[in-house]
């Protein structure tokens, strides 16, 4: 502990607020919140330590505080510096945001949709869902079984979903208020778990296809009946007071803690999870914390349940009387499942690489590599195109060796000459890092660009025009044309074969930007190979082409298609005016 710490701690104050953590380097290595800023910090360098706690009280040359009015709003400011800063050393609990409701439009046109907050007072809301896929799975069922609209903007004729039988089509009929407001009345009882009167009409509906030798028909209703058994059987603890309910249970061994929650809504379990943490310090402050950041992201339910007198009284001084013990009857009865749960989580934690671990470790054998400070934040950058044509550009952003989707960002090239890749790489690290310095954002440690010497140097002049010192580097391949390690603007190729854990790592990263650029290529080309044949074909809306779109990549697969085939997605005479159109038979002009 070096003397500008040992004089900090003799002036932390006992009041609620933020400590950071930095290193000699002024970077951000931790931020925590504390009720009592001096009991809390001191607790880092007067006692000791060990494991990840450890290491970065290692590296910690000097902290700050920031004090609040209360607990609360320290805990607020703690999350906002951690989502800006990206501290190497803060375990977050990974969730990007709200759980997704599944929200049902009130009014005389109802419709249905994933939402991500339960605050528009035009919608009706359930969930939140813990299990964002289990959310879209819901969602496409109710699509299939309750006949509301699916379009955003009502379109000028029905759409295929009308010819399915899944839409009322109030685009082209006048639907009366009565039969949506029973639509509506029967989907909240169907979320709501009752789903017996859906499946015997939908097995009725099956009996009479089978009768009639539909047998594909009745594959579909026997799909759906499937889909209604299997969300039902997610739903089958129930609490009967209907409550929506948080219940807590916590483990601790060998250095490491775990907090489950299961997510009941109206007395249904909707969802559960676990998360495992590096323990630190007191085991009920530290449980205390994590779900105080649980909920920074989530809304509050009725009722919190965990068995520890001291969290529950704080949780309660924190956000009303809410949290409570149970011991005894059917909450304690559930309780016991998410304590069993608790310790699973922790044992299958031990069963598996703590990958995070690993990937600190290499991004400090990056940095002695380059010598530079480990890069934490690494931007990397590719272009994609076919021979000119639907040029783009990708970047992936990697922290703390993890993928941040959210941070990730795709360029439509704006230069005439599509298949030159130094200018396509050019543009886009000069808006990338032009618009960063306008905002004054926060610049990554290390630049990748997924080519050679010359796109290196490219990306370098950008960097010296716009007045910046990034590091960065290129990536360089073997005769077989394999990546074998990165180039530096010295000229020095840096063969990272020898190194295979710091290779992989490279090569992740490389994939990741790869399959990102790719993906928006295929995307644009295939709007551009489809928006011409397909825009002069009477009765193909966009809803009918986004859903041609999905089931065939590319025009030759189209074409391949017959009119029977066709006819699956589109009425027979639209999916005979298209494959008209396709082989050159239509009396219409068309472009491809």
């Amino acid at each position: 502990m070096n003397l500008l710490i040992q004089q900090a701690l003799k002036n932390l104050p006992q009041k609620p607020g933020v400590y950071i953590m930095k290193n000699h380097d002024e970077q951000v290595i931790y931020v925590g919140k504390a009720k009592d800023l001096n009991k809390r910090v001191s607790q880092y360098f007067l006692r000791p330590q060990s494991g990840k706690v450890q290491a970065m009280v290692m590296h910690v040359d000097h902290f700050e505080t920031i004090i609040t009015a209360t607990e609360k709003e320290a805990l607020i400011l703690e999350m906002n510096l951690i989502h800006r800063h990206y501290p190497r050393y803060n375990v977050l609990l990974k969730e990007g945001g709200h759980y997704p409701y599944i929200a049902l439009r009130k009014g005389p046109d109802p419709f249905l949709k994933i939402m991500r907050t339960n605050e528009d007072h035009r919608y009706k809301f359930f969930g939140p869902f813990p299990n964002a896929k289990a959310a879209y799975q819901i969602i496409d069922l109710l699509n299939k079984v309750f006949p509301l609209r699916k379009c955003n903007v009502l379109p000028k004729q029905a759409c295929l979903y009308f010819h399915l039988g899944q839409c009322l089509a109030p685009c082209i009929n006048k639907i009366e208020v009565e039969v949506y407001e029973s639509l509506s009345k029967e989907i909240e009882s169907f979320l709501k778990g009752n789903t017996d009167s859906k499946v015997k009409e939908y097995h009725q509906k099956m009996l009479e296809a089978s009768d009639q030798l539909k047998f594909e028909l009745a594959k579909e209703y026997k799909d759906i009946i499937d889909d209604i058994h299997h969300i039902s059987a997610r739903q089958n603890v129930e609490i009967f007071d209907k409550k929506d309910r948080d219940i807590f249970a916590f483990s601790q061994r060998e250095g490491y803690v775990v907090l489950t929650v299961f997510t009941f809504k109206e007395g249904l379990l909707i969802g559960k999870k676990s998360f495992v943490v590096e323990s630190f310090g007191d085991l009920e402050d530290q449980i205390y914390e994590l779900i105080t950041q649980y909920y920074v992201n989530q809304f509050l339910p009725d009722q919190i349940v965990i068995n520890a007198k001291n969290i529950v009284t704080r949780l309660n001084e924190l956000y009303g009387e809410v949290a409570i013990i149970a011991s005894s009857g059917k909450l304690f009865e559930v309780l016991k499942a998410v304590q069993e749960n608790c310790i699973q989580a922790l044992d299958d934690h031990f069963l598996t690489a703590r990958l995070d671990d690993d990937a600190l470790a290499l991004l400090d054998q990056l940095g002695q590599v380059l010598n530079i400070p480990a890069p934490l934040h690494i931007e990397m950058f590719d272009n994609s195109h076919l021979q000119g044509s639907s040029p783009v550009g990708a970047m992936v952003t990697f922290i703390n060796g993890e993928p941040v989707k959210k941070m990730y960002r795709r360029f439509h090239i704006e230069h005439e000459q599509g298949k030159d890749d130094l200018a396509s790489m050019r543009e886009i690290i000069y808006r990338r890092y032009k618009r960063l310095k306008e905002e004054q954002a926060i610049f990554p440690n290390l630049i990748i660009v997924d080519g050679g010497k010359e796109q290196l140097k490219a990306g370098q002049d950008v960097l010296v025009e716009l007045g910046l010192s990034i590091p960065i580097v290129g990536l360089f391949k073997n005769e077989k044309h394999s990546t074998k390690g990165m180039l530096t603007l010295e000229g020095e190729a840096l063969d990272l074969t020898k190194t295979p854990a710091l290779f992989f790592l490279l090569v992740r990263m490389q994939d990741e930007v790869h399959r990102f650029a790719i993906a928006f290529h295929r995307e644009q080309r295939r709007k551009k190979m489809t928006q011409s044949i397909l825009d002069d074909v009477i009765g193909l809306g966009q809803v009918r082409k986004e859903m041609l779109q999905k089931a065939y990549a590319t025009i030759d697969d189209l074409r391949k298609a017959t009119v029977q085939e066709l006819q699956q997605y589109l009425p027979a005479e639209v999916a005979q005016r298209l494959h008209d159109k396709l082989h050159g038979t239509s009396k219409s002009s068309s472009k491809i």
